[in-house]
């Protein structure tokens, strides 16, 4: 079967069924609904693979229509809206069943030289070699991990924060939230599947930021959680296979949705995506 990282360049690997319609795999899992960042990454791969290799990405903004099925294939309908001097932009339709889940609008744009530079400075964290990794500090905790944790296999995460057990623990904690990633092995050199990969893993701790002043990130959970939309900005070049800090915040919570926005940098510093992304928080029945 290959390793977790090489299961995930096998999903991101869509089937091409004619000119513009791709199909991609959904992997069983004993879970109600698809994983978003698994549709999001395989939508950006089909809106890639029909753009010239000299546009890389530069945004994306997709909306998650319904929940998507696992184990089920789902088709990705390419739109090829504009193919300009500068900018190529694609829309995506990811259909499963019959019926649109997933709906992404992409842009890609030529490497230009412009005359205005600045970003956010990099937070001050410690080194993701000083920290546990999330399966370790969560199986120490838990012991039998949750189902859901075989969507961060290819992933190597670690919580530059201790993460928090009890309510005493979480009275006054900020909605903020912040982790090292980078693949649990080395990916290709094709630059798509590196912004595919961090798509795929955009999605897995973003609305942490909204959740850590209430509850602790593992455990039961007391809130029915979706995705509701999701837009990134790809700043500059990087490697998913090389340690990314993702800080986090969550700016407000109102009327069943959070919206969370995060800021991805690489190790030297350098600010290369911004993500931000609203979901629904439904409470569970005690």
């Amino acid at each position: 079967m290959g390793t977790p990282v090489d299961q995930l360049v096998e999903l991101l690997d869509l089937e091409q069924i004619e000119l513009n319609i791709f199909r991609g795999r959904s992997p069983e899992e004993e879970l109600q609904r698809t994983f978003g960042g698994q549709v999001a990454g395989q939508a950006l791969v089909a809106a890639g693979r029909t753009v010239e290799g000299d546009r890389p990405v530069h945004s994306l903004h997709a909306y998650f229509l319904r929940p998507g099925v696992p184990g089920v294939p789902i088709v990705y309908q390419v739109d090829r809206i504009r193919d300009g001097r500068s900018f190529t932009t694609r829309r995506v339709l990811g259909i499963q069943q019959g019926r649109s889940i997933f709906a992404l609008t992409a842009d890609f744009h030529v490497p230009e030289q412009g005359g205005i530079e600045h970003q956010n400075a990099m937070p001050e964290v410690p080194a993701p070699e000083d920290l546990p990794s999330a399966l370790e500090e969560v199986g120490s905790r838990l012991g039998e991990l949750p189902p859901f944790i075989s969507r961060r296999q290819p992933f190597d995460i670690r919580y530059v924060d201790r993460l928090r057990w009890s309510k005493e623990e979480l009275a006054g904690v900020e909605p903020r939230s912040g982790v090292w990633l980078r693949t649990n092995g080395a990916l290709p050199d094709d630059p798509l599947i590196h912004v595919c990969a961090l798509t795929y893993a955009s999605d897995m701790t973003l609305l942490d930021a909204v959740r850590v002043p209430v509850e602790p990130l593992w455990g039961r959970r007391h809130f029915d959680m979706a995705s509701l939309d999701h837009a990134m900005w790809f700043h500059r070049p990087f490697r998913a296979d090389e340690w990314l800090l993702y800080q986090q915040e969550s700016p407000v919570a109102h009327g069943a949705r959070g919206l969370a926005r995060g800021e991805i940098y690489d190790r030297s510093g350098q600010l290369v995506v911004s993500v931000v992304q609203e979901g629904l928080f439904r409470p569970l029945p005690e």
